[in-house]
């Protein structure tokens, strides 16, 4: 059985303000791999989720599980990327007959990955929670893969069923950590030219947003971009795609305009960015998937290019109903982009080098309100 490790550490809850605290090496554990800093809670900051990760030893690579207490939440996904490795995702759709979602499972090792949600199933079995049908109950585990095969090491090593059940059991309402961890230990970006060797370090990210009024939007990501990072207040290039020789970065968006381009060298299926986000307002599943929609044009707004023929890029959203605002769905789904957004730039700027390849942090290219 593989072995793996698990960290947490302490933060403070964002209100839609970046306040980092950087956690020690005693906190993040023993590989210097783990996340850097906490901008805010993130995703657990909506009442009622829970985070955790499980990253592999044997290489970087690993999974996330968003476990949702109780009876679950009401859930929605928009897929629009053309290479896409999911679990369950029929049973979101509005005109099918589940509600409520247990768990959804973030996974690096592309469709071997999807494993990791029977361990999941199973530890929701053993906690008696899930669809309660026949005299006994079936967790709702939707989850999605992305591709990080071969990345630090051997391609045989691979998030699997244990690895679920790890992080499953891990999963916190904690300050959720960020970086090098779960579904982002293998993740890179900026491979639409070049592939790997002119590529960067990416992982997981989170933001949440609370209103005056109690309502929260958060969202959580594993960035595993073809595009670059970009940030979305300055349009400036955070990690992506770099100069032949590797020192500087060379902005896709004009290599793409140059008069004879490359032709772009990112295999289908080897990339994909993979998100929750969630909200404690009360939401049916048709504004769960309207929520889902609206968060995806984040995705799009801090990577370029998104939604690729080679990108399997899908967002799943949560609703755990328990604010007794009135929710109203262009609100959550304009703050559930914003999150995205935030959470997919922290996923590049929270990251370490790893593998040969560097990090923003490591090109200087982090925006001060990252730091």
């Amino acid at each position: 059985m593989k072995t793996a490790l698990a960290w947490t550490t302490a933060g403070l809850v964002g209100v839609l303000a970046v306040a980092g605290s950087v956690v020690s090496r005693a906190q993040r554990g023993p590989a210097s791999s783990s996340s850097l800093a906490m901008a805010n809670k993130g995703l657990t900051a909506v009442d009622g989720i829970r985070v955790g990760h499980h990253t592999l030893t044997g290489r970087p690579t690993g999974c996330t599980v968003v476990v949702v207490d109780g009876d679950g939440a009401v859930g929605g996904y928009a897929q629009r990327g053309a290479a896409p490795g999911t679990r369950d995702t029929d049973l979101l759709n509005p005109q099918n007959t589940v509600e409520q979602v247990n768990a959804v499972f973030l996974t690096g090792g592309s469709a071997y990955g999807l494993s990791v949600g029977e361990g999941v199933t199973r530890y929701l079995e053993e906690k008696k929670v899930g669809f309660k049908v026949a005299g006994t109950i079936v967790p709702i585990v939707p989850g999605a893969v992305l591709m990080d095969l071969g990345f630090g090491g051997s391609s045989d090593i691979r998030p699997d069923a244990d690895c679920g059940y790890r992080a499953a059991a891990a999963a916190t309402d904690g300050p959720v950590v960020e970086g090098n961890i779960g579904a982002g230990a293998g993740a890179t970006v900026g491979k639409l030219f070049g592939g790997r060797a002119r590529a960067m370090k990416a992982g997981i990210g989170t933001y949440a947003i609370t209103l005056p009024d109690g309502l929260v939007v958060a969202a959580l990501v594993a960035v595993n971009a073809v595009g670059d990072i970009i940030d979305p207040t300055t349009g400036a290039v955070v990690a992506g795609i770099r100069t032949p020789d590797g020192r500087s970065l060379a902005d896709a968006r004009k290599l793409l305009r140059s008069p004879q381009p490359q032709a772009p060298q990112s295999s289908p299926g080897a990339n994909t960015t993979i998100a929750v986000v969630a909200t404690n307002a009360r939401l049916t599943k048709v504004q769960a998937t309207r929520m889902a929609m609206m968060a995806d044009d984040g995705l799009a707004r801090s990577i370029n290019p998104a939604h690729t023929p080679s990108d399997g890029d899908t967002v799943f959203a949560l609703a755990t109903g328990r604010w007794q605002g009135q929710a109203n769905v262009t609100t959550i789904g304009a703050l559930a982009a914003e999150a995205l957004s935030e959470a997919i730039v922290r996923a590049a700027t929270q990251a370490v080098g790893s593998g040969g390849l560097p990090s923003a942090r490591d090109m200087n290219t982090v925006p001060s309100r990252y730091r």
